[in-house]
């Protein structure tokens, strides 16, 4: 044996002594010696390894590598000691290669030679290949013409008549790649963060933002805006690049919830500084509830006008119907709490009447709101709603409540008693009744008294006429 051959040998024993790597595997080493079929790799602590000499060739045939130089190339096999490609990539390899690489499940490139029924002919290194349609790519492909020509990795699926046919995909490795990628993105989807996506679809209750590589988070309806926004379609569309703000991760279930009002100012933080009670501003009404009108003063600006502070009516629809959905008009401020983000309001021509002091005793006049049972709610001022129970209607018990109190007539009361704050006033309809008859017996007594002397006095001087006329004539 010659020298030269103890030196193969032992880099061979070597190289099969060598800690196992996983075929597919990207490896960087060092060629450590070039033999006319075969180049010895040092991979560092993994061991040598050995690869073809065609793989270290260029275009015209030339070995394009040195001894001391480093490459990169993927763990071909790894039966009998490691064996490495750089070709695979490049679409030159042998019927060999092609083989070893679809055993591995390692990725080939070919070209897309054209379009056929079903899918694509693809070339990988002079054998004839076949990618279904639904393989050429993650997304459905609705212009097959865009693939023709252009060169792809693929892995074969199935190897025919000797690899003469091959059933290929670029999907599986597209996915792989998708997933690794994913991997390395979950890292930075963390809550707080901002990131650029790009809006995948749109429903009625939000928006599904892809942040790449196949992860999307949800941008909900409620987190678009701080303004309130009636349909996700007016704000953004499928295709558009957003920036938007990681709210929270459901590691667990893989979900995501984005924000992108987060992002812009609040306009609650200037409130304090451009609001105050007392003060006439315009309100766009936004939203009706059984309790009250929603009313816009600024975008992200809600107000409430408690069904309260509307006067009674009759009409259908009550109060609603006086502050339709999307009518503007002037509101004034009754309160304002900016930490918890409410603003109290009243129309301002119910709001600006003449204040009414309601103190016990005081007799007023109000409208009536509605009936209950046990009572009248009588309504006296915006935000000022008082109960006269049915022991003080001042009507017989069997009567009719609700035709002698109609909802939305003025019914005149007497303030009995007010809560600490104003929450629960008791009023009165008996009291009014009674300070009346009150009132109009003492008019009749003052008119009886008064009269009396002068009737009195008439009958005297009568008496006293008569008298003169009898007396005699002492002349």
């Amino acid at each position: 044996m010659t020298e030269r051959d103890d030196e193969f040998a032992r880099l061979l024993e070597d190289s099969l002594q060598a800690q196992p790597l996983e075929p597919g595997q990207t490896v960087s080493g060092r060629i450590i010696a070039i033999w006319p079929d075969v180049a010895f790799v040092d991979v560092g602590g993994k061991g040598e390894a050995t690869i073809d000499i065609d793989d270290l060739k260029d275009a015209e045939g030339d070995v394009e590598v040195e001894i001391g130089d480093r490459i990169e190339a993927v763990v071909l096999s790894t039966a009998g000691g490691l064996k490495l490609s750089r070709k695979l990539a490049r679409g030159a390899a042998s019927a060999r290669q092609l083989e070893e690489a679809f055993r591995a499940g390692l990725p080939v490139e070919g070209r897309v030679e054209k379009s056929i029924k079903g899918g694509f002919e693809v070339r990988i290194a002079g054998a004839r290949g076949f990618c279904p349609i639904s393989q050429i790519d993650l997304a459905r492909t609705t212009e097959p013409s865009i693939h023709e020509g252009r060169v792809y990795a693929f892995r074969i699926l199935e190897w025919k008549d000797g690899g003469k046919n091959l059933v290929v995909s670029r999907r599986a490795l597209l996915e792989e790649e998708e997933q690794e990628r994913a991997e390395e993105l979950r890292k930075e989807i963390v809550a707080g963060a901002v990131l650029t996506g790009r809006v995948a679809s749109v429903r009625e209750y939000g928006a599904f933002v892809d942040l790449g590589a196949g992860i999307q988070g949800l941008l909900h309806v409620s987190e678009m805006g701080w303004s309130r926004v009636a349909n996700p379609s007016d704000l953004v569309k499928p295709g558009d690049e957003i920036t938007v703000k990681v709210l929270r991760v459901d590691a667990e279930n893989r979900k995501i919830s984005l924000g992108l009002k987060q992002l812009q100012d609040d306009p609650w933080s200037s409130v304090a500084s451009e609001y105050a009670t007392g003060r006439i501003v315009t309100g766009r009404v936004t939203r009706h509830a059984e309790f009250g009108a929603f009313v816009e003063l600024a975008p992200g600006v809600e107000a409430l006008a408690h069904a309260s502070t509307f006067p009674p009516s009759p009409a259908t629809g009550g109060w609603k119907a006086s502050v339709p959905i999307g009518s503007s008009a002037s509101y004034e401020i009754l309160s304002i709490d900016p930490e918890k983000k409410r603003i109290g309001v009243a129309l301002a021509s119910a709001a600006s009447a003449a204040p009414v002091a309601i103190s016990e005793g005081a007799r007023l006049t109000g409208k009536v709101e509605r009936i209950e049972r046990y009572g009248v709610f009588v309504y006296l001022a915006p935000g000022r709603t008082g109960l006269i129970p049915t022991t003080e209607t001042g009507v017989l018990k069997d009567a009719d409540i609700p035709k002698l109190f109609p909802v939305g007539g003025d019914v005149e009361v007497v303030v009995q008693e007010v809560e600490p704050g104003g929450r629960r006033i008791r009023l009165s309809r008996k009291a009014v009744i009674e300070a009346d008859e009150r009132s109009q017996v003492r008019a009749y007594e003052e008119r009886t008294a008064a009269s009396a002397p002068e009737a009195f006095g008439s009958l005297a001087d009568k008496l006293r006429g008569a008298l003169r006329t009898q007396k005699p004539d002492r002349s």
